[in-house]
């Protein structure tokens, strides 16, 4: 599933065509840098099957950018589960910010590359806070990405 105003990735062409170029024949256009996402989930009861979209993990090698935006809905996740450890739940999002910055205090999985960090993030490691499966798009700003999909994927209404 693609994110809305999250464009597809697109096949680049780079055997030295013009990859693009628009009508007046100038320089190739792209539409952006690629970039792989994936949504961070809470399941508070994985016996139910429910979970809680709570943040996006976004990783722009060409543009070095790796990191996550992340609000809970605590009311929300409450309802599901009103014995969930929130204490639990908010130590492992604010893990996930710091490794992403590169915060040495979370060990040797901050000091490996972005694009290591990136797919450690996104593997399955907790059964209350789950990653979804890994998207793609591209973007010219992956701040901005980040954002649109926080909106449209975490964020209700």
């Amino acid at each position: 599933m693609r994110a809305p105003g999250v464009s597809p990735p697109r096949a680049r062409d780079d055997g030295g065509g013009d990859g693009g170029a628009g009508g007046d024949g100038g320089a190739p256009q792209r539409a952006g840098d690629p970039f792989d996402y994936a949504l961070l989930r809470v399941v508070p009861r994985v016996e139910r099957g429910e979970r809680v979209n709570v943040g996006v993990v976004l990783f722009c090698r060409a543009r070095g950018f790796l990191d996550a935006r992340l609000e809970p809905d605590e009311r929300r996740l409450l309802a599901l589960s009103p014995g969930l450890d929130l204490e639990a739940v908010r130590g492992h999002l604010d893990f996930v910010r710091r490794v992403c910055a590169g915060d040495r205090s979370c060990g040797f999985v901050a000091e490996l590359p972005q694009a290591e960090r990136f797919g450690w993030l996104v593997s399955p490691s907790s059964t209350i806070v789950q990653p979804s499966r890994v998207h793609a798009g591209l973007c010219a700003d992956p701040a901005a990405a980040l954002d649109r999909l926080l909106a449209t994927l975490v964020r209700l209404g």
